[in-house]
């Protein structure tokens, strides 16, 4: 699988794909996730993984636990990066050279050590690219843009 085409998905998609009161925002993360899921090109972070279970909590706290713990089971098919030494060393440099959040880094350093040519997220600058890493909005558009891509 071309690189370009493994994606990155930060917390706050996981989170819409759930979330009800949305509907448009809803539909667009469900869209990715499923394109992600059917080309297995999806990829996470333990720190993604966590962030998705502790804020899943917190803004639905009547979803229910045990469906939440399944949802986080479910993810963890997707192998989640290890966030180790060497990634928050990664995370700092680019914190540093890109003027990102210590969070965006972290998540980007973790995409960039899982081979991925896009991160999706609607907390960085749509359609930039961060050494190599193209930032993709869910919401800006659509997942065959990944398809486009690698012909």
């Amino acid at each position: 699988m071309p690189s370009g085409s493994i994606v990155f998905v930060d917390t706050n998609v996981l989170l819409y794909a759930q979330d009800p009161r949305v509907p448009a925002k809803r539909d667009a993360c469900v869209r990715w996730l499923e394109r992600c899921w059917r080309k297995q090109c999806g990829r996470i972070s333990t720190q993604v993984l966590n962030e998705f279970y502790v804020n899943l909590r917190r803004v639905a706290p009547t979803f229910d636990v045990q469906a939440a713990r399944n949802l986080v089971c479910r993810y963890r098919s997707w192998a989640p990066w290890l966030v180790d030494d060497a990634t928050v060393d990664l995370a700092w440099q680019l914190q540093d050279r890109a003027s990102l959040s210590y969070w965006d880094a972290l998540m980007l350093a973790a995409a960039q050590q899982q081979g991925c040519g896009a991160l999706l997220t609607e907390d960085l600058q749509h359609d930039q690219l961060i050494d190599g890493v193209r930032i993709l909005n869910p919401f800006l558009t659509e997942p065959d843009v990944l398809d486009q891509a690698a012909s």
